[in-house]
């Protein structure tokens, strides 16, 4: 795993998913986006590394369309802006995300053998916040 921070575009492997996105036309980013995805979530026994990270970059640019979502720097995330994602694109990387940091997911091994796992998993966390918010209470909603 050539990762050198834990940020969703902090290592090889996604840096690679988002040349192949800046390589990819227009209309074909959001179809690399979702495969991504759906590798991940169709990966019943056992999630390879490269497939979990593919997708926790995936998952930050969903969520970066998002409502408190962060905005991707072009350091590290596509040179290209991606078009507007389709809306069910959010649960299906809610999925992902919960595949990712499962237990039978080599990513989630390597992350925890080192001391930034439980960094690694925050940010898979707060990714998937983004992406799956806690409604208001409904309380809340009456006390305007």
């Amino acid at each position: 795993m050539g990762a050198w921070a834990v940020g969703p575009f902090d290592n090889d492997t996604a840096l690679d998913f988002t040349d192949a996105l800046d390589e990819a036309a227009e209309h074909e980013r959001e179809g690399l986006v979702r495969a991504a995805l759906v590798r991940t979530v169709q990966a019943w026994d056992y999630l390879e590394g490269p497939e979990g990270t593919e997708a926790v970059a995936a998952a930050a640019l969903i969520a970066a369309q998002c409502p408190g979502g962060e905005p991707i720097g072009t350091s590290h995330g596509p040179d290209q802006a991606l078009p507007a994602l389709a809306s069910d694109l959010r649960s299906l990387a809610v999925e992902a995300l919960d595949r990712v940091v499962a237990e039978a997911s080599e990513l989630a091994e390597l992350w925890d053998e080192t001391p930034s796992g439980p960094t690694w998993r925050q940010t898979v966390r707060g990714l998937r916040a983004v992406l799956d918010p806690e409604p208001e209470p409904q309380d809340a909603l009456f006390e305007l």
